[in-house]
């Protein structure tokens, strides 16, 4: 089975919940409805052994209805086949049936969508920030967020003097002339 075919077998299978998008560059993309997820992707792994899952990330589309979308990269290690799944999340919406339950690497991939951008995802066993600071109120990857960023409570990190190690007998010379000078074993 190629990946429009198991599009199409999503398609058939689910009808009126899932469309397929047109073939690009060689891959194929089903889009399901945000309730239908879930049996979509159960089907995916059970029927169509797609036991792997790559990756599970998130667009903002500001300005757009739905905002958000949820794009799962999912792989079939006996038939080498990769296929794309989204569904459209609504901003007031924010919520998704979590995966992990289907595929347990989804755990981190769904921690790291929340903490970005702000979707949940329900039935989720652990989900909290894994790349911000608990009780950071921003979502970082979404539009709105400053590039600038937004002032917190975190305390100044930067050096504005010498680092600490510079020199010392652990730091590489990076101008030396050749490796022994540039190695600190070599120094005294």
């Amino acid at each position: 089975m190629n990946a429009t075919e198991a599009a199409q077998a999503i398609s058939e299978r689910f009808k009126d919940a899932v469309s397929v998008a047109p073939e690009f560059r060689g891959e194929s993309t089903v889009v399901a409805e945000l309730d239908s997820l879930h049996p979509v992707m159960k089907f995916c792994r059970e029927e169509l052994d797609f036991n792997y899952l790559i990756d599970i990330c998130s667009v903002d589309n500001m300005g757009e209805d739905p905002r958000f979308e949820v794009i799962y990269e999912l792989y079939s290690l006996t038939t080498h086949v990769h296929l794309r799944i989204k569904s459209m999340v609504a901003e007031d919406v924010r919520e998704v049936v979590t995966v992990s339950d289907i595929w347990p690497t989804a755990d981190w991939h769904e921690r790291e969508v929340y903490d970005m951008m702000g979707i949940e995802f329900k039935g989720h066993g652990d989900l909290r920030r894994i790349l911000m600071w608990e009780g950071y109120p921003f979502f970082p990857l979404r539009k709105d967020f400053p590039l600038a960023g937004k002032p917190s409570e975190m305390p100044d990190v930067a050096f504005t003097s010498k680092a600490p190690l510079e020199g010392g007998p652990f730091v590489t010379s990076a101008g030396a002339p050749d490796t022994a000078a540039r190695e600190p074993r070599a120094r005294d």
